[in-house]
């Protein structure tokens, strides 16, 4: 029974069909073969071994005997052949397999394809374009003539149709050509060949694209209750219970059904446990999407295979979601303030409002400026996707006192100095930033800040409301002084002071004014005998005071070295003494000859020098010396005579 069923099946078809292809007119199932040779997103390269006899190349205008993977060929030939841009499906991204066919008949493609189920009925077909433009190779294009044919392992044919020459066209044409058998019993493993029976030359150039191998049989269709419907669209919370049944043609002995599911957009499917009837009714999910559904058939020994079932056409259920609502269900407004109600915006919403004092807005969040207890009620919100999903909700809006913000007047403060900001009208209290503020949480806050700066205070009241207010704190700056470095000198000499002055003052003066030249220049002469502070004073033109800074001018005694003595034991300048030199601690004294040779070296020098070097008498005559005083003060140095 199951193979007259089987027998009257492909019978139907040949008659279906056309002399030079001979595809399948009924349902078809899930590919076990599909070579689509990808696209933009998948790599790139040569066939695997033993599928073409021809030469691969990474171009895309292949020579006699060779092809290519591309989803794009232009100007090959001198313009010879079509513009090729994407494959047969119209994918710009989508690639196909370009031949130049070689000079002899030879093998395009050669496959062998296993697991296949007894006394089943397969299609092997692929899409076909002559890339030749018409009127090139002129009178006599070479026409591309192919052969599909599926054959046993060892060589029998099973099946085996010719396409006949593709003529060219003004423009690409993607035809699909193929054929179909039934697998004889016992025969699972099958070889599927495309072979091209023409010669090469000028001509015999063409694109592959999709080849599949794929069950057929009898027409089976995915009914919605009675309708021919292939998209529905429902709101998930108008979900009805979907009807689904499954109509099909004679040619089945003994069919069995399996009804199946598709969550990624039919790339893979699922067996829907235990629903193998006729008729499957969909209940409401709750994750919203896109769900796909078919029926599969088969005979029943052939079941468990799903290279051995046929689909019936995709019904597409979409599922969309409900707008959300109002994020807060209750609102508090304060009096005075600026308010937008809550909600969730997207893209395809549109909203529509409705409130106290006929209040309406098409807006997501409608803004009330300034919110009035007059506000305060019920706001309904309807909000519609595009999809015709939506959504009615509401919120309360209450409306308390607002907060009213005061910062008592403050015009500034001199620098280094504090000033007390005092802060009302609500119950707590927050200052920012907290530069220089002793208690930023209070209401009143003593400030210090180095800079002028902006202050804002935010208070908040018992309802809750909030406001804020802003005080700029002026920083007036003293006036910057400098007397200068301290100055060391000798009793008897002069220094310039250098004083100066930066910023806002209104008059300056020394102190005090002892040795100065003059004490109402920044630049006065000083000769102190003894040492001296003195101070440069500066009165702010702001009043803020005055402002100081000293420089001390330390005075040294001036040391005089006699420049002869006469060390013969007279009891008159025997000695070489220095007067002055002990008010100099850490003093050093050197002597030297003519020659520079050293005679005489002494720290801390207290007494006089004799006229000997190691306790022997020098020779008259001319010696120099050096004083180092210390303190950074200047050496001293000159010359004495030594007479006997």
């Amino acid at each position: 029974m199951m193979k007259k069923a089987c027998l009257l099946w492909v019978g139907i078809c040949c008659i279906a069909c056309t002399a030079f292809s001979q595809l399948c007119t009924g349902s078809l199932g899930d590919p076990v073969v599909n070579i689509s040779f990808g696209n933009d997103l998948t790599n790139r390269g040569p066939l695997k071994a033993g599928i073409t006899s021809l030469s691969y190349i990474n171009g895309s205008c292949p020579n006699d005997g060779e092809y290519t993977i591309t989803n794009l060929a232009f100007n090959c030939f001198s313009n010879t052949w079509h513009l090729m841009a994407g494959d047969h499906t119209g994918d710009i991204g989508g690639r196909f397999m370009l031949i130049n066919a070689s000079l002899d008949p030879s093998d395009f493609y050669v496959d062998t394809v296993s697991g296949l189920c007894s006394n089943t009925v397969y299609e092997f077909a692929a899409w076909v374009t002559n890339v030749l433009r018409l009127g090139a190779c002129s009178p006599n294009p070479t026409r591309p003539n192919l052969s599909f044919s599926i054959e046993t392992i060892t060589g029998t044919v099973l099946k085996k149709i010719e396409t006949g020459d593709i003529p060219e066209k003004t423009e690409k044409v993607w035809q699909q050509f193929g054929t179909f058998f039934q697998t004889p019993a016992g025969v699972s493993t099958v070889v599927l060949r495309i072979r091209n029976n023409g010669k090469g030359g000028c001509g015999n150039d063409l694109a592959l694209d999709d080849i599949t191998f794929r069950p057929c049989g009898p027409e089976i269709k995915n009914k919605v209750g009675v309708n021919d419907i292939n998209l529905l669209q429902y709101c998930e919370n108008t979900q009805p219970n979907i009807s689904f049944n499954a109509v099909f043609s004679q040619g089945f002995a003994d069919p069995v059904l399996q009804w199946q599911i598709s969550r990624d957009t039919g790339k893979t499917w699922t067996d829907i446990p235990g629903e193998r009837s006729p008729a499957y009714v969909r209940q409401p999910v709750t994750v919203n999407g896109y769900y796909q559904y078919r029926v599969t058939i088969a005979e029943r020994a052939n079941a468990g295979s799903v290279t051995c079932r046929i689909a019936s056409n995709i019904v597409t259920v979409i599922i969309s979601p409900m707008p959300p609502g109002p994020a807060d269900r209750l609102v508090k407004g304060c009096v005075g303030s600026d308010l937008r109600l809550p909600t969730t915006e997207g893209s395809g919403f549109s909203y529509q409002w409705t409130g106290p004092n006929g209040f309406q807005s098409v807006y997501p969040s409608p803004r009330i400026n300034p919110v009035q207890f007059s506000d305060s009620g019920l706001y309904v919100l309807n909000l519609q996707t595009d999809l015709g999903c939506s959504r009615t909700d509401s919120l309360q809006l209450n409306v308390y006192p607002g907060a009213s913000a005061r910062i008592n007047p403050v015009a500034g403060i001199c620098e280094g100095t504090q000033v007390l900001l005092q802060a009302s009208g609500g119950i707590s209290y927050q200052w920012s930033p907290q530069t220089g503020l002793s208690n930023p949480a209070a209401a009143a806050t003593l400030a210090s800040p180095r800079d002028t700066i902006v202050y804002k205070m935010v208070t908040t009241n018992a309802f809750g409301c909030a406001d804020s207010a802003n005080i700029q704190l002026n920083v007036w700056k003293l006036p910057r002084v400098s007397a200068g470095a301290d100055v060391q000198l000798f009793e008897g000499d002069t220094t310039r002071l250098q004083g100066q002055i930066t910023g806002l003052y209104s008059s300056f003066y020394w102190l005090p004014a002892y040795q100065m030249n003059n004490p109402g220049s920044l630049f006065p002469v000083v000769q102190p005998d003894r040492n001296t502070a003195y101070t440069l004073y500066a009165v702010s033109s702001l009043g803020c005071g005055t402002v100081s800074d000293t420089v001390l001018i330390k005075v040294y005694r001036k040391i005089k070295p006699p420049n002869v003595f006469t060390p013969n034991g007279d009891g008159i300048h025997d000695t070489w003494e220095i007067p002055g030199l002990d008010s100099y601690p850490g003093a050093r004294l050197e002597l030297f000859t003519r020659a520079g040779q050293s005679v005489f070296s002494a720290r801390d020098y207290a007494g006089g020098w004799d006229g000997k070097r190691s306790g022997k008498p020098l020779p008259a005559g001319t010696y120099y010396y050096v004083i180092d005083l210390g303190n950074n003060l200047p050496r001293q140095s000159g010359w004495l005579l030594l007479m006997r």
